[in-house]
């Protein structure tokens, strides 16, 4: 065989395989989310299957769907509970939204009736003209995004037969990534058309931050809105399981964290007189569910992920807004992936300069 027929041959086993992965990709398009939540959840549960493996060392199915009963149990369950509240509680919401019951113009305007004269006229001098115009703006703009909230988690309750669907064949999935995963990660691994050393490299990052975000942001991020929720409900808070959701979105942000939640509620209840609900508002924010992030992010992440919390906070927003939900985890993922393939080529580069440079002398 000649070099040009084995340069034909290679090119189009190439060609081949991208056109079969695209079209897989099409046939699997609809549970591209389920199929991501197993890999995230064989990653995260691969210690505990290892530990009822090491119990029953023949018996991989028995310690593989013990470990899918005990995530259902410890996991899912309670999950599906929770959502069942929030989701009645969106519901309530959204009705009183559009009864106009709550109105976030009037929140506003109580608000400002609120503040110093001198600050008055500071807010009506600056930015779009007078406060009455941009009051209007924001409060549409948080009613249009309370109603689009409301809306969705409805949806997701109206939508249960697709949601069981892909719960289902996640776990599936899952069962098969925990069993087999001592073989499946390596054989991918080996088939990447990279060098052995950089395709082991990101496969180890790649494991690295899917775990430091699922364990870390994500039960630091439950963590602070059920402390949020549970001060809410102190202070008398309409819909406090809703706005401890909301806080466990917020807290998965960088930098930002669940202070875009309770910070305009403490300034609401301090400017309508509720000034003990308010001193406590402030005192969990900022001690309790400050704090709980410093606490359990170190103990549940281990290691550093190295990625800077400026491009953790782009590459979340950004990843939300590309693929929803999963946004938390492919976001940061692609920035890390980015920055070690980046630093790979760098390192590769600069032993290729002294090398040269080597050979000159």
């Amino acid at each position: 065989m000649t070099i040009d027929q084995k340069r034909v041959e290679n090119g189009g086993l190439i060609v081949f395989l991208a056109i079969i992965t695209t079209g897989l990709i099409l046939v699997v398009s609809s549970f591209l989310g389920a199929l991501f939540s197993a890999v995230l959840g064989a990653l995260l549960f691969q210690p505990l299957y290892q530990r009822l493996l090491r119990r029953w060392p023949d018996r991989r199915n028995t310690a593989a769907a013990l470990t899918l009963l005990i995530i259902t149990v410890a996991v899912v369950i309670p999950a599906l509970v929770l959502s069942s509240l929030v989701i009645e509680q969106a519901a309530g919401v959204y009705a009183q939204i559009r009864s106009g019951q709550i109105n976030f113009a009037t929140y506003f305007q109580q608000v400002y009736g609120a503040l110093p004269m001198r600050l008055q006229r500071l807010l009506d001098g600056a930015g779009l003209g007078s406060f009455e115009r941009a009051q209007g703006q924001i409060s549409q703009a948080l009613s249009s995004s309370a109603s689009t909230l409301a809306r969705r988690a409805l949806s997701i309750g109206a939508n249960a037969a697709g949601f069981l669907l892909a719960f289902g064949v996640a776990l599936y999935v899952m069962f098969f990534l925990l069993r087999d995963g001592e073989r499946i990660g390596p054989a991918v691994v080996r088939a990447l058309p990279l060098e052995a050393s950089v395709a082991e490299r990101l496969a180890e990052k790649f494991a690295s931050v899917v775990r430091a975000t699922v364990k870390g942001s994500g039960v630091v991020a439950l963590v602070q809105g059920a402390l949020g929720a549970i001060t809410f409900w102190i202070v008398g808070l309409p819909a406090a399981l809703l706005w401890g959701m909301l806080m466990v979105i917020a807290a998965l942000l960088p930098a930002i964290g669940p202070a875009i939640i309770w910070a305009p509620v403490a300034v609401y209840l301090l400017a309508t007189g509720a000034i003990w609900q308010a001193v406590v508002v402030v005192i969990s924010g900022v001690v309790v569910i400050g704090l709980a992030d410093n606490i359990l992010r170190p103990i549940l992440v281990g290691r550093d992920t190295g990625i800077p919390d400026w491009l953790v906070l782009v590459t979340t927003l950004g990843g939300i807004e590309l693929v929803g939900l999963s946004g938390i985890v492919v976001g940061p993922l692609a920035g890390a992936l980015f920055l070690t393939g980046w630093q790979i080529l760098t390192e590769q580069r600069q032993r290729g300069g002294t090398v040269a440079a080597d050979d000159a002398a």
